[in-house]
């Protein structure tokens, strides 16, 4: 007997669409609870071990960015929002909460597939590299999710922390705006290119600014990167 991809919380409030999701996500070998009420799901999620919440932004009771944040008190398990919602300040909200992907209704389902299959391979690879990243006076812990510039913590965003790590990551290598994009939020926002630009900003604000030395680059026309000499 085949063994279950992962467990699956999908919390949904439209029947319809629930049960669609439900039985594609079965077929392809996931183990699938479903709830349609935003306190069940926090009760459910409380109750048993998941791999992957599936969380729609709208819902009766709690909402899903309270569930999102009472989530990410506890657990780093990956989250992809699914709402009609498609306004880019929607987008930054929901990430900026933890999500880690955000899907707009009507979504084909081999596109929710793949959104998913990129948070596992994410989330396995955070969870296998312990080995503190570093340039300069920085110091990123992967594990513990902290950024410290010698011994001053930096407080960042789910979104600036990936960000951050990817360019530290590939330090001295120039990223195209696309490159990021696809790595940090998992899709191309069909684009809108320029939220790379806006979060760039906040990560100079947190760090370049803060303690007087740049560290983020730009090279015009194609992308950014993080400098050491």
């Amino acid at each position: 007997m085949e063994t279950a991809k992962g467990n699956i919380l999908l919390v949904e409030d439209e029947a319809k669409l629930a049960r669609f999701v439900e039985l594609e996500l079965k077929y392809e070998g996931y183990t699938v609870d479903v709830v349609n009420d935003g306190r069940e799901a926090i009760e459910k999620f409380e109750q048993k071990s998941y791999d992957l919440v599936l969380l729609d932004l709208m819902l009766p009771g709690f909402n899903g960015m309270e569930i999102l944040r009472r989530i990410r008190k506890t657990s780093q398990i990956p989250v992809i929002m699914l709402t009609a919602k498609g306004d880019v300040n929607d987008k930054v909200s929901g990430l900026d909460s933890g999500a880690d992907d955000y899907i707009t209704k009507p979504f084909a389902i081999e596109e929710l597939l793949a959104r998913m299959r990129v948070a596992f391979r994410k989330s396995a690879l955070a969870a296998h590299d312990d080995k503190p990243l570093r340039v300069k006076h920085l110091t990123i812990d992967l594990q513990k999710r902290m950024v410290k510039w010698d011994d001053a913590e930096i407080d960042l965003t789910k979104t600036e922390f990936e960000l951050l790590t990817y360019l530290v990551q590939n330090k001295n290598i120039v990223l195209t705006r696309e490159q990021i994009l696809n790595q940090v939020w998992g899709y191309d926002y069909f684009g809108e290119t320029n939220i790379v630009d806006v979060y760039i900003r906040y990560l100079r604000t947190k760090i370049d600014d803060r303690f007087n030395e740049k560290i983020i680059f730009t090279t015009r026309g194609v992308g950014y990167y993080v400098k050491e000499e």
